[in-house]
């Protein structure tokens, strides 16, 4: 099998900020393998609170291929190579996972959900990201997000309250908020979330640090809006150790491996009756459309990623009525 590396940086229209901090877009790295005649892409994505670099993708992925004949008559095998190869790199499992994914689908002739056996329907609602930002920023990505059913509000700030209360002044619609870790103190956080309540908010996203795990237990007890885990669970395993703090789990490809590990978390997480989403780090259409062959078995979808950015080299994605269409 042929492969060819190119990073890339992929660059946000407007600063992103949240409580990581602000950037201007991300680094990727794309895969493309050829065999047979067929070609097939592959992404990772590398914001850079995440350990691993546009180097260690490559490296990684270079020894990989170096070392890996692949049974390219069996995607299972392939796959179990690439996921028992070296521990962690884990946006680079998920660039070769996604790749090889394409690649047998378009062998046989069938799209990635066929090829799971999944179904491309009923597809869920996927939310519109807002950043961290002035009150001019903030309505006016209120209003780019105007086909979009729910909004995702990015929290962990000083002034959470009035970014709240600057969106209310123009919509009403459901939102969803994203606190990335930034509140630090249980008791805070819970009174933040009861004046969420009264918001019309639907869920608020990894209200305390990822390893609080008491405060979390003791926070998700008393919350009267659901929690949903993002950094705090990365890999399927990690399912069982959040599963009595939350109410859902956030898969990103990136964090666990690709589609085939994504697919193990969803159901572990449907096994202890968790909510589902699927969301994406800033990521071209590439690893967008990957995600999206998920999408039937999330009860919502965060994957607007190609419609905050400027340069997305993989026009591939469509949304309809606040939902990503897969094909």
């Amino acid at each position: 099998m042929q492969y060819k590396l190119t990073t890339f940086f992929l660059e946000f229209k407007t600063p992103f900020k949240i409580a990581h901090g602000t950037r201007n877009g991300t680094d990727l790295v794309f895969l493309e393998i050829v065999q047979n005649g067929i070609v097939a892409h592959g992404e990772a994505s590398l914001p850079p609170y995440l350990p691993e670099t546009t180097e260690t993708v490559q490296t990684f992925i270079g020894a990989f291929f170096k070392q890996h004949s692949l049974d390219l008559t069996n995607i299972s095998n392939s796959l179990q190579q690439l996921h028992n190869f070296q521990p962690g790199n884990f946006a680079a499992k998920a660039c070769v996972d996604i790749a090889l994914h394409n690649w047998f689908a378009k062998k046989d002739g069938v799209e990635v959900w066929q090829l799971l056996g999944l179904k491309n329907g009923p597809l869920p609602p996927c939310t519109f990201t807002i950043g961290m930002g002035d009150k001019e920023s903030l309505q006016q990505k209120v209003i780019d997000g105007n086909d979009f059913s729910i909004l995702k509000v990015k929290l962990g700030g000083e002034n959470d309250k009035q970014i709240i209360s600057t969106i209310r002044e123009v919509t009403n619609k459901p939102l969803c908020v994203d606190v990335n870790q930034g509140w630090k103190d249980k008791m805070f956080a819970l009174d933040m979330i009861h004046w969420l309540h009264d918001q019309n908010i639907i869920f608020v996203e990894q209200p305390l640090p990822k390893n609080n795990f008491d405060d979390s237990l003791w926070l998700h007890e008393l919350s009267p809006l659901p929690l949903i885990a993002d950094e705090a669970v990365q890999i399927p395993s990690d399912v069982v150790k959040i599963k009595d703090s939350f109410d859902g789990v956030n898969m990103k490809l990136m964090k666990c491996g690709g589609i085939s590990e994504g697919l193990k978390l969803i159901r572990e997480a449907r096994k202890y009756h968790l909510k589902v989403l699927i969301g994406s780090m800033s990521e071209s259409g590439c690893a967008i459309s990957a995600a999206a062959q998920l999408s039937s078995l999330a009860d919502w979808t965060d994957l607007d990623g190609p419609l905050l950015t400027k340069n997305n080299p993989f026009d591939v994605i469509n949304y309809k009525d606040g939902r990503v269409v897969v094909m």
